[in-house]
């Protein structure tokens, strides 16, 4: 095994059994084969059979799935082995494994250990470790983890502050720009603030400017708020923006307060730009309890409006169409969209083959994609498969599939598992 390529593997789920077919593979009892890859380089595979072993009280056996990947010298893999020797209580072992890796620059690294210290005891060296790297934005978040237990929140909130008033100018010469460096430095005072009791002062780092403050501080806002009981002012800052909106009607809906979170979504002022938020997550809400009719009316609305029959509203109302047992009225949308529009896009076009499969009409759909211009594409095969599966004709799905392996492998793989062809689906991932 190689380190470089399991990375790459890792993060690109290609050439590799993912961790969702992992675990179809163990629930259809295939564990036997699940141990083989595992011995093959299949990092998925040996992760899970390793955490399985855990559970079962076999540390030595979990660890020796995982110490050829470790040996690599690949990170993941260290920090996955090191995660289960601290649940076993083998800290010592969990640090000496952890630490070249951190000493090597690598910042997960770094901020694994600095975490894994301070769980024992050496928050103060972890705080020492993570200093010198206040910049980066993930390891000043690691460094706020630490300062607490280390006693050294002052010391971290004064070191953010400074940096917050002034701002860090680009050390390339040719680079004018200035910021915060590391940019989440409001963020992480806010919590520091907040968590030393000085809530006032968390509230104004994070309260709106008209300088377009980020999403994420809007949800840091309103999570403070909601915290320490601030409804009132959550509710002011609910009526202009998205997060604050949602966290105050999460809060009603926690409380069985149905209708206080829907007049919250109702009450959301309707820019352009939050119309769309606003009907999502009105019709969401609505779903959610019962009111799949109201839901309809929502996204229909939105829907109706100029430019608003965007693709991922369409397909929205649509499943909702179909989840309350109204695919007619569905496809009779689609209808309508497409007489005003004078044609219809693949993207909506596949919107109307689960609604006429729910009409008992999935023959027709069947022959409708192979009729159409785009019938003889891997996007399509991949609707005529699920078309197929879903009426429980799995393998004729994989014979549609099949022609465009290299572009639907996952779903194919998906299938042939299903069917029990477990050696043929892990070559059809393992050759993308």
């Amino acid at each position: 095994m190689d380190a470089a390529d399991l990375d790459g593997r890792f993060r690109s789920y290609s050439r590799c059994i993912p961790e969702y077919l992992v675990s179809r593979l163990l629930e259809l009892g295939h564990a036997e084969e699940v141990a083989y890859q595992a011995g093959r380089g299949e990092w998925f595979c040996a992760r899970e059979l390793a955490r399985r072993l855990a559970e079962q009280g076999l540390p030595a056996e979990a660890q020796e799935v995982l110490a050829p990947y470790v040996a690599t010298g690949w990170w993941t893999a260290a920090e996955s082995a090191a995660g289960l020797l601290e649940e076993w209580g083998k800290t010592d072992e969990a640090i000496a494994l952890a630490r070249p890796h951190a000493d090597g620059g690598r910042w997960e690294a770094l901020a694994f250990l600095a975490r894994l210290l301070t769980r024992h005891g050496r928050g103060g060296e972890a705080f020492a470790l993570l200093l010198p790297h206040l910049e980066h934005p993930l390891l000043a978040t690691a460094l706020v983890d630490v300062a607490g237990p280390a006693g050294r929140e002052e010391e971290v909130a004064a070191l953010l502050a400074a940096r917050i008033e002034t701002p860090h100018r680009c050390a390339d010469p040719g680079c004018d720009r200035t910021g915060i460096a590391p940019s989440n430095a409001v963020s992480l005072l806010a919590t520091v603030q907040e968590r030393r009791g000085r809530v006032d002062e968390a509230v104004t780092l994070l309260r709106p400017v008209p300088a377009a403050p980020p999403a994420h501080a809007h949800a840091q806002l309103a999570d403070v708020l909601a915290r320490h009981g601030r409804i009132e002012q959550l509710r002011t800052y609910a009526r202009e923006l998205a997060n604050p909106a949602q966290r105050l009607a999460e809060l009603l809906e926690e409380r069985g307060d149905v209708e206080g979170a829907l007049a919250v979504y109702r009450g959301l002022r309707t820019s352009h730009a939050l119309r769309p938020f606003r009907a999502s997550s009105l019709a969401e809400l609505l779903e959610r309890h019962g009111r799949g009719d109201e839901a309809i009316d929502v996204m229909r609305a939105l829907a109706d409006e100029p430019l608003g029959a965007e693709d991922w509203v369409v397909r929205r109302l649509c499943a909702l169409y179909a989840g309350q047992d109204r695919a007619r009225e569905g496809l009779a949308y689609l209808d309508d969209l497409k007489s005003r529009h004078g044609e219809e896009g693949w993207e909506f076009f596949e919107l109307r083959l689960p609604l006429l499969a729910a009409c008992g009409r999935g023959e027709e759909a069947l022959e409708l994609v192979r009729a159409h211009p785009e019938g003889d594409t891997w996007y399509a095969a991949s609707s005529v498969a699920r078309l197929l599966a879903d009426a429980g004709r799995v393998e004729e799905a994989v014979a549609a599939l099949e022609a465009h392996r290299s572009d639907n492998p996952l779903e194919l793989a998906e299938h042939l598992i299903t069917l029990g062809r477990v050696r043929e689906a892990v070559a059809v991932l393992q050759e993308r």
